[in-house]
């Protein structure tokens, strides 16, 4: 694709075909990560259901890395988008040297942690020693090597945010076809590969990470994008970083909350049981298959919301809204019939145990009927970082999972025990939604009188 092509798309290409053009990539590479989490949970599984239940209580520890990296690169796809939208290339190329910076500052951060703490951070969650000892071993390895997570999921963003979504469909894809080609390999031990049990889970997430980060290195100094990153020259400019945090920065902390969420639920089903809390890590990572896509939604949606605001054109800034919020619906009601209609045949992938079918079943039939309004409120989070206000976002997210959610969880658990406890998350989901419409309307308001204007 041509610069010009490249440049004038974003702003002048039909609506629909554009956002399915970016977004289906993006899609795509989140459904094969999203099949790799699963894989990785089976494979896990087979080890035992305690390796199971460790591997959920590590995921908390996992969110936080993960939130970091989503949310510096949410502030990077929108600050870049916003950039390019008005004109500023060389302010853009600069946004992406400062990114790689970072990423190299929170690996080095995570693997302190991952040498010295990881028997206290699963302590965090449990007081069993066999779990904190599957736990540790794993979320060491993971944390050790988290600059190799750090880097791909980062630096994708940066083309991303020129609306380039297919170079990061290959680097997500090259990292979890590896991961799923690995795990069995390293996690059982065949052929010339160590039996290496759930830190060989651990050890394949690290070395495809690794292999998939080279790669978009790679293409953002050597390949033919509108965004490059140079290295002659770099001046680190601290203004660019408080840029990338006005929006990314609540995105973090949206990310971290998730992280305290799913760590206040595994501290509170540990008091039932450990199959209790297997059951709660089969529910995440078979949830990704339905909000990846959305997700995946967003990487084509929000170039295109955040480019049009910054070119003042609020015609395709509305169009684009419409078709984002429709298809983010659509995606999530699909899932939520899947996960009505076939809970049994989901949850046996991970095992047959009647306990945990019977937890399991009855957790993803009960928190799957908040999906049909989740799809909608994703791309509405996203509309409101496009357009550069990350704070809605953030005081929605923490008042749905740390003042609603878990409380809640903690109430219907005293009331009616476990059974009881899964209806906390679509009552939550239910009145944020209706928080974020109200508040959206308001502040898409103000954004369109303005931009009518010229402001």
């Amino acid at each position: 694709m041509s610069k010009d092509m490249q440049d004038n798309r974003l702003g002048t290409e039909p609506i629909v075909p554009l956002l399915f053009k970016l977004a289906i990539p993006s899609i795509l590479s989140m459904f094969i990560q999203s099949m790799y989490n699963v894989v990785d949970s089976i494979f896990v599984s087979r080890i035992s259901e305690e390796a199971l239940a460790a591997l959920s209580l590590a995921f908390p520890i996992q969110m936080v890395l993960i939130a970091v990296a989503v949310g510096t690169g949410v502030g990077t796809s929108s600050l870049i988008s916003r950039l390019l939208g008005s004109g500023k290339e060389d302010r853009a190329c600069n946004v992406a040297g400062h990114v790689l910076l970072l990423a190299a500052v929170f690996g080095i951060i995570a693997a302190v942690a991952g040498v010295f703490l990881p028997e206290r951070l699963i302590g965090m969650f449990t007081d069993d020693s066999l779990l904190i000892d599957y736990g540790a071993r794993y979320i060491g390895i993971i944390l050790s090597g988290s600059t190799a997570m750090f880097i791909p999921m980062i630096a994708n963003n940066i083309l991303r945010g020129e609306g380039n979504t297919f170079i990061p469909m290959i680097t997500m894809l090259i990292g979890s076809i590896l991961n799923i080609i690995l795990d069995p390999l390293l996690i059982f031990g065949y052929g010339v590969f160590p039996r290496m049990g759930i830190e060989g889970a651990a050890v394949a997430t690290v070395f495809s990470r690794i292999i998939s980060g080279s790669f978009i290195l790679f293409m953002l100094f050597r390949g033919n994008n509108q965004v490059r990153i140079k290295l002659r020259g770099f001046k680190f400019d601290m203004s660019i970083i408080k840029e990338i945090y006005q929006v990314g920065f609540p995105a973090v902390v949206m990310q971290v909350l998730a992280s305290v969420m799913v760590g206040g639920i595994n501290t509170i089903l540990d008091g039932y049981s450990s199959t209790a809390i297997a059951a709660m890590g089969i529910y995440f990572r078979l949830q990704s298959f339905v909000f990846m896509p959305v997700f995946g939604l967003n990487q084509g949606y929000m170039p295109i919301v955040g480019y049009n605001f910054g070119y003042n054109n609020p015609g395709r800034m509305k169009e684009t809204m419409k078709a984002g919020f429709t298809v983010g619906f659509i995606f999530t009601v699909v899932g939520f019939i899947i996960f009505q209609v076939f809970p049994v045949q989901l949850i046996r992938m991970f095992g047959e145990s009647p306990e945990l079918l019977r937890i399991g079943v009855k957790a993803l039939k009960t928190i799957s009927l908040a999906f049909p309004v989740i799809g909608p409120a994703i791309v509405g989070a996203t509309t409101f970082q496009a357009v550069g206000k990350g704070m809605p976002s953030l005081i929605l997210s923490f008042a749905r999972q740390i003042i609603i959610l878990l409380p809640m969880a903690f109430l219907l658990g005293r009331i009616g025990g476990l059974d009881l406890i899964w209806y906390a998350f679509p009552i939550a989901e239910a009145v944020a939604a209706v928080w974020m419409v109200i508040w959206l309307r308001s502040t898409l308001k103000n954004v369109f009188n303005m931009m009518e204007r010229g402001v």
